[in-house]
């Protein structure tokens, strides 16, 4: 027996239209902030990056492939990782579909990572991706973007993401960084906490998992010359991470308690 409020098809009409006007000032308030995005001033790179490519070595502007935008999603997958964080995963899964449109509509996009382009390629072939995952081992191009940081940064507090200062580790109130503070408001479920669920995920601890960080970078080429655009991070990453649109608009919405998701090859497993 539900618990919810029932009601007539009149009355769901009626509460139906009433959320209809929300739904619409959200949608052009949506349309707002996208401009306001474009808006934003445009930042010269100078560094040269390299990346590790299924093409070979690559510099930023050959991963435009010849347009002139370019959507990176720095995906938290780490030298020591063993798979990649199965939040970046579950977020990647809807890439496929996605990237020929961007494509042409002038817009590359690529997956960039710290881990050796090997793990990469693997983990690609594991998960059925065909998305370009470049590589940037050898280049300071994650840490530059706030997406990777040092033990010594983690240890003595030194981490600056998502445009604000962390403390230390070992001053945090919860056990676990990170709480509350990716793409949702984690909630622990029995004794592991659910960061420390995501890192067995990845092989890894919670102290290395957490090294790495998810995000997305917008970059321009005009004139031969890159420039940053847009950057965004944690719940910033909500907006492409299509399984949560969907549940949103589900009966029983999010319907979370901890970590339930899995790399996509493993649910039904133990």
């Amino acid at each position: 027996m539900t618990a919810h409020m029932t009601g007539t098809r009149d009355e769901w009409v009626a509460a139906r239209i009433d959320l209809l006007e929300a739904e619409k000032e959200f949608t052009r308030r949506s349309d707002e902030l996208a401009q306001k995005r474009q808006e934003l001033p445009w930042v010269r790179i100078e560094k040269e990056y390299r990346f590790e490519t299924d093409e070979g070595s690559a510099s930023l502007v050959d991963l435009f492939k010849g347009r002139s935008q370019l959507l990176v999603y720095h995906f938290m997958f780490g030298p020591d990782y063993t798979a990649g964080c199965p939040s970046c995963s579950s977020v990647a899964d809807g890439f496929n579909g996605v990237v020929v449109h961007l494509e042409n509509h002038d817009v590359a996009f690529s997956a960039v990572s710290r881990a050796p382009l090997e793990k990469l390629q693997a983990f690609k072939r594991r998960m059925g991706w065909t998305f370009p995952w470049a590589s940037a081992a050898a280049s300071d191009f994650n840490r530059d973007f706030s997406v990777w940081f040092t033990e010594e940064e983690q240890r003595r507090g030194g981490i600056e993401y998502n445009f604000r200062c962390e403390p230390a580790m070992a001053n945090r109130a919860a056990k676990e960084p990170l709480a509350g503070g990716t793409m949702q408001e984690w909630k622990p479920r029995g004794s592991e906490g659910p960061v420390a669920q995501l890192a067995g995920m990845t092989g890894t601890d919670v102290p290395t998992y957490t090294r790495e960080r998810p995000g997305l970078s917008a970059f321009v080429l005009e004139d031969g010359v890159v420039h940053h655009t847009y950057s965004s991070y944690a719940r910033g990453v909500d907006s492409v991470w299509g399984m949560y649109h969907w549940l949103d608009r589900a009966p029983k919405g999010r319907n979370e308690n901890g970590i339930w998701w899995r790399h996509h090859d493993e649910y039904g497993r133990g």
